[in-house]
């Protein structure tokens, strides 16, 4: 069955609304696509601060985000291309397909692609005019739980970094990755090269918290501890976008979170959140990543 649509003054035909793309709970290809309808139009989330003119996704003020895909489709909607920074395209794998859009970025079509490139991940910079790219304006930290540490040992370190960058002049923004992790997301002011900042804020609460935290990427030091991914700031790296569905079994979101939620997480389904309760969360509390 086809259904006909229009968007943004866009015709459009829907396919195949019917098919289970989440297997554990039968969530549809209608239902993500109601979703993505429902929250993209509310005010941004990410990266933090005061600007109406952004939408919730993909959570960038240009638009820009990045689909990992080989070889795009022919029928990958053309929606303009984003240039890199110099030092990202010389780490770029040849698979991430950059788009850039101005518009409704939850536009039907790229519900077309396969589902690990229907999870937006946008860089922690934007881009002018012309398509090149400006200093990062996001600071992000990647928490990553080694097993059999969970996302609540993940909170207990994103407590510790909030307290650190507070104390340096950052407010810290938390959310999961509707995964195992967690990130928390900061504005960035460029006092100097964001993923070297990072790093250093790492290997300082590593030193200071050896049993809880690792700030190397060598995967056997990571068990029973939390990865900081300082790394995420490299201009060539993307980071989930807030509110994006995850391709997972079941529809699980990367979803902004309060403080209180991180402080009195105790078990890792505290912090799990589909789309239909992210829908009704952003009813309830409004967008949790724009700061008045």
């Amino acid at each position: 069955m086809k259904v006909p649509v229009k968007v943004d003054g866009r015709e459009l035909t829907l396919s195949n609304l019917d098919k289970v793309l989440y297997p554990d709970n039968g969530f549809t290809k209608a239902e993500i696509i109601d979703y993505y309808s429902r929250i993209a139009p509310r005010p941004a989330a990410a990266p933090p601060g005061p600007s109406p003119d952004r939408q919730a996704l993909p959570q960038r003020r240009d638009g820009t985000v990045l689909l990992r895909e080989e070889r795009p489709p022919d029928h990958t909607p053309r929606l303009g291309q984003a240039r890199q920074p110099a030092r990202a395209r010389q780490h770029q794998e040849p698979r991430d397909h950059r788009l850039r859009r101005r518009r409704r970025p939850a536009h039907p079509r790229l519900l077309r692609q396969p589902r690990r490139a229907r999870t937006p991940r946008p860089p922690q910079w934007r881009v002018d005019d012309d398509g090149q790219a400006l200093p990062p304006d996001t600071l992000v930290f990647d928490l990553d739980p080694g097993a059999p540490a969970s996302i609540v040992e993940c909170t207990r370190v994103a407590l510790m970094l909030r307290d650190v960058l507070k104390a340096e002049g950052l407010t810290a923004l938390p959310k999961t990755s509707g995964s195992k992790g967690m990130q928390l997301y900061a504005d960035w002011d460029c006092r100097e090269e964001p993923s070297a900042y990072a790093k250093r804020l790492a290997q300082l609460l590593e030193k200071e918290h050896p049993d809880q935290v690792v700030s190397v990427m060598t995967k056997k030091a990571r068990p029973g501890k939390v990865f900081i991914d300082w790394s995420q700031n490299n201009p060539a790296k993307t980071t989930v976008a807030p509110y994006s569905l995850r391709a997972k079994d079941r529809p699980t979101v990367s979803t902004p979170l309060t403080w209180k939620e991180v402080e009195g997480c105790e078990h890792p389904d505290d912090l799990v959140f589909t789309a239909p309760d992210v829908l009704a969360r952003v009813e309830k509390h409004g967008d949790l990543f724009r700061r008045a």
